[in-house]
């Protein structure tokens, strides 16, 4: 998104990719651009502001698979009720489109909900893209341009002086401006730049993928636990349900929720998991598995269709809460951009678009 902005500006790019292409968390998300959960004030302005420009770069690159499909989270018991309300009743509420639907207006929206559920808080502010193919889709459509150029199979090791880096293949690349959008590789140079002092952190997730589903999925679903991990949901409501009716022991353990969004074959992915204790455990664990599967039939009233693909990912997160991204000038003409875990698909074109202009592209 930063050579995307850069290109729409007239400027000449060329961006070095560490791997033959990107393998990281960008393509190891549901592909949401999450407006729902987000903190208000400036998060929530970063989400709102990313999403027209997701919706605007969809229109001419239909390759990303842009849909402003919605969300929907399903409640069930007083408690989970009283957390939908008191979203419904926040002061940024029609900013985000939430809006407090019966069961009845819930499947209206979303057919498959079958199961039972009290009420559903609907974000019609959230939308969806194909996280696994929405880079290429991007890549494909900057390469027309005579302006940027694409360097797989490279990392870069060394800054060499104003706005100039060494690569591992010891070319030198010399810039009016570099940024260094590092994603989850916070060592090597990073530390060297930023210091031991950097205020990220590493954090790994467990998802999965099915078969298709056979119908359409027409919004993207979470379930109550989103509202324990997304800062928009903070209130004596959600405080209440923390302390009345906490998470089953698989989902406390493993920091769970779930997220499902129906990917453009029909499959459903579906997550996750949160760890960020190290070291991380290399392998994947059934548990979540099974938790997840259990929480999507019951809402869905049906089985789930075969698991085709199970994954691992880690992803960097900013540690202070008043930052969506960690953003910081390591050296002269040289910019570390990290940390946005958990909101970088949300918000990636519109931190991107900040960059630039503080910049002065």
């Amino acid at each position: 998104m930063h050579a995307w902005q850069a290109v729409e500006r007239g400027h000449e790019v060329v961006q070095i990719e560490r791997e033959a292409e990107a393998r990281g968390a960008s393509l190891r998300n549901f592909g949401q651009i999450w407006v729902s959960g987000r903190a208000g004030g400036e998060e929530l302005d970063t989400a709102l502001r990313a999403r027209e420009l997701w919706e605007e770069i969809g229109g001419r690159v239909p390759g990303l698979g842009f849909r402003a499909n919605g969300s929907l989270t399903p409640v069930r018991g007083a408690r989970e009720l009283a957390v939908a309300e008191a979203a419904v009743a926040r002061a940024d509420a029609a900013a985000r489109g939430h809006k407090l639907l019966t069961p009845a207006e819930a499947r209206a929206l979303n057919p498959a909900l079958r199961g039972a559920f009290d009420a559903a808080l609907h974000c019609e502010r959230d939308a969806a893209v194909e996280p696994r193919t929405a880079q290429l889709a991007l890549r494909a459509e900057l390469l027309k341009s005579p302006n940027y150029t694409f360097l797989p199979g490279r990392e870069v090791r060394e800054v060499v002086g104003a706005a100039a880096v060494r690569d591992d293949h010891g070319d030198v690349h010399r810039a009016d401006a570099v940024v260094l959008a590092t994603g989850a590789w916070l060592g090597g140079l990073v530390r060297e730049l930023a210091g031991p002092d950097l205020p990220v952190r590493r954090v790994r997730l467990q998802m999965m993928q099915t078969d298709p589903l056979g119908e359409p999925l027409p919004t993207s679903v979470a379930d109550a636990d989103s509202f324990r991990y997304y800062p928009a949901y903070a209130s004596p409501a959600l405080d209440e349900l923390n302390a009345r009716q906490p998470q089953p022991e698989t989902a406390a353990v493993h920091r769970m929720q779930l997220l499902m969004v129906q990917r453009a074959d029909g499959g459903l992915t579906i997550g996750d998991t949160h760890e960020y204790e190290h070291p991380f455990a290399f392998d994947t664990v059934e548990e979540p598995y099974e938790h997840l599967a259990g929480v999507v039939e019951s809402l869905l009233g049906r089985p789930l269709p075969r698991v085709r693909h199970r994954w691992a990912g880690v992803y960097a997160q900013c540690t202070d809460p008043s930052r969506v991204v960690h953003r910081q000038r390591v050296a002269d003409g040289v910019w570390l951009v990290t940390g946005p875990g958990g909101r970088g698909m949300t918000c990636s074109p519109a931190i991107a678009e900040t960059t630039a202009n503080e910049l002065g592209w």
